[in-house]
């Protein structure tokens, strides 16, 4: 590797330092009860974000709080012998695509039959710290 590569991969990985990711694959929630839970702590602090989904009544949140709390564990993992309420880190970004649909029938009138599509989602979270 030359030394120009070099000093640019170590740049990145200094960049990427202070971010921390976590994904939730095939989520038995459809995407669309995903994201009216995720609007609500994008972009907040942290441990904000926390008290927000611990408090909220829906149950797509339960699910947002442990992966919330897998990020902050990245994060940590990534930064020893620095603590989180230190860093001011911030929900920086929150990704909410669908996942496979499961198709089922369900018997209707007259011989008929309607389909029911269970949905699913990929949810990624990216924590930063907020001084970037």
């Amino acid at each position: 590797m030359g030394a120009r590569k070099r000093i640019a991969a170590e740049a990145r990985k200094e960049a990427l330092k202070s971010t921390a990711i976590a994904s939730l694959n095939n989520c038995p929630t459809s995407p669309r009860k995903m994201r009216l839970v995720a609007d609500t702590v994008r972009g907040k602090d942290v441990f904000e974000a926390l008290n927000v989904l611990r408090f909220s009544a829906r149950e797509a949140s339960l699910r947002l709080e442990k992966l919330l709390l897998s990020a902050i564990a990245n994060w940590e993992s990534k930064n020893e012998g620095q603590r989180p309420e230190e860093a001011n880190l911030i929900v920086r970004e929150i990704k909410v695509d669908s996942a496979r649909m499961l198709k089922r029938l369900q018997p209707a009138p007259q011989g008929r039959a309607h389909r029911i599509r269970k949905r699913s989602n990929h949810v990624t979270i990216i924590v930063d710290s907020a001084k970037n």
